[in-house]
């Protein structure tokens, strides 16, 4: 399939008291530039994230969003750090043997403590950057699809835009041999006017020589060889968008060229017209993967 190089996608989700939400979202782009924004705790997971989106894009701007926020109504999940609690109960006893009128260590006093609770930070993590894993490998999912949705209407488009100058060319050849026999005719005449009636050799030599100059079924076959390539690429599909450029510069220098051996106004603006329809191609293959 074709692919855009436009793409959206978010999801949201809640796990251990917190919710954390994805975002993904391109432009486009000559080569593959990501983009992260991700929170400290999960930095050390950007390359694998790197991985997961290199996987399915391979040109494009890409900035990937993680962010996490408690959920409402949740707390922390604490527990005592049993290594110092025991330590403080060892230092309490042997304070109350040197000073046994001295007050007990009070409930509130111990939990208060520095370091004695902790949010088991360190599994915590564990599960936050499997999660930010999963849950990124989901949105890219729906990105994916976003991306084929609207690289399946730009490939409609160009096809369009395909017929459409293969039914110029179909209009043009036919009319070719007889607007340029019209446009020998007259200049003919001009010629028989400027050089005089007695030298009709040197009329009928000038006129071979602009017959040459102005056949164009050289740029007429290139430019019907290069729309058939335009549609094989979109029907193959997959990474085509630098082959629709290059494509896309070839009829706009065999149009240029075929433009400037036009000899009826009538065929000039169906060149006209050919060329418009690359313009409006080219701009929108630079959206496509």
């Amino acid at each position: 399939m074709i692919l855009s190089m436009t793409g959206y996608a978010a999801l949201t989700r809640e796990f251990s008291g917190e919710s954390m939400s994805v975002e993904v979202k391109s432009v486009n782009g000559r080569f593959l530039d990501l983009q992260f924004r991700l929170p400290e705790e999960l930095r050390a997971v950007e390359p694998a994230l790197r991985e997961l989106i290199a996987a399915r894009v391979s040109r494009g701007k890409v900035e990937c969003r993680i962010a996490i926020a408690a959920s409402a109504g949740s707390a922390p999940m604490l527990q005592l750090n049993s290594t110092l609690l025991h330590q403080l109960a060892a230092l309490e006893k042997k304070v109350r043997e040197v000073l046994p009128n001295s007050q007990a260590l009070r409930v509130g006093e111990v939990l208060n403590w520095p370091g004695i609770l902790e949010d088991d930070a360190e599994a915590g993590t564990v599960r936050k950057k499997a999660a930010a894993l999963e849950l990124t490998a989901a949105a890219l999912q729906e990105f994916s699809a976003a991306r084929a949705r609207e690289g399946d209407k730009l490939k409609a488009m160009l096809l369009e835009r395909v017929v459409r100058m293969e039914t110029l060319l179909m209009e043009i050849q036919p009319r070719l041999p007889e607007a340029i026999a019209a446009y020998q005719e007259k200049l003919a005449a001009r010629l028989r006017e400027a050089l005089g009636n007695s030298d009709d050799e040197r009329v009928r030599q000038e006129i071979a020589l602009y017959g040459v100059k102005v056949d164009v079924a050289e740029e007429l076959n290139r430019l019907s060889a290069h729309l058939t390539e335009v549609r094989r690429v979109l029907n193959k599909g997959g990474p085509s968008g630098k082959r629709l450029d290059f494509l896309m510069q070839e009829l706009n220098r065999e149009a240029n060229t075929l433009g400037s051996k036009m000899v009826s106004k009538e065929l000039s603006d169906a060149s006209v017209e050919f060329k418009l329809s690359i313009e409006q191609i080219r701009e929108q293959v630079q959206n496509i993967e």
